[in-house]
C-alpha cells in the first residue's frame, strides 16, 4: 500500500504524472510511490499518484512515423463527414458535423421542386 498524503502536503521529490511530464519526464514502469488525497463533501476524495522525480525516465522523442500518425488521427477530427471538408477545428462529438452542416437545415421531402 501506497503512502497517502493530504492534499497540497506531499513532500518533495514525489510529482504526479502530469508533473512530470512538464518537467520532460515519465514514471518509466516504476510503482507509485504515493497517494495525494483531496478531500470532498459528500463525496470521496480526490487521488493522485505520485511517482518520485529521481527514478523517473525521459520522454521518449517523436519518431516521424508516431508524429504522421498523429498527423492522421487530427485530420480525421477536422474532417467533416458530411461535406468531407477539413473545417479547421475539431468536430464536436455532439454534433456529428461542422457547424455550417447542422446549422443548414435538410431539405424535406416536401421541399423538393421540380426544375424545368
Amino acid at each position: 500500500m501506497a503512502t497517502v498524503y493530504r492534499w497540497r502536503l506531499a513532500p518533495d521529490g514525489l510529482a504526479t504524472r502530469r508533473q512530470l511530464r512538464a518537467l520532460g519526464l515519465r514514471p518509466g514502469g516504476q510503482d507509485v510511490a504515493a497517494e495525494v488525497h483531496r478531500p470532498r463533501r459528500r463525496k470521496p476524495p480526490l487521488v493522485a499518484y505520485l511517482y518520485r522525480v529521481e527514478h523517473a525516465k525521459p520522454v521518449r522523442p517523436m519518431t516521424p512515423g508516431r508524429m504522421a500518425a498523429l498527423a492522421a488521427a487530427m485530420l480525421a477530427r477536422r474532417t467533416c463527414p458530411n461535406c468531407r471538408t477539413d473545417v479547421g477545428y475539431c468536430i464536436p462529438r455532439s454534433l456529428g458535423m461542422c457547424v455550417p452542416c447542422h446549422d443548414t437545415p435538410a431539405p424535406s421531402e416536401g421541399d423538393c421542386r421540380v426544375l424545368a
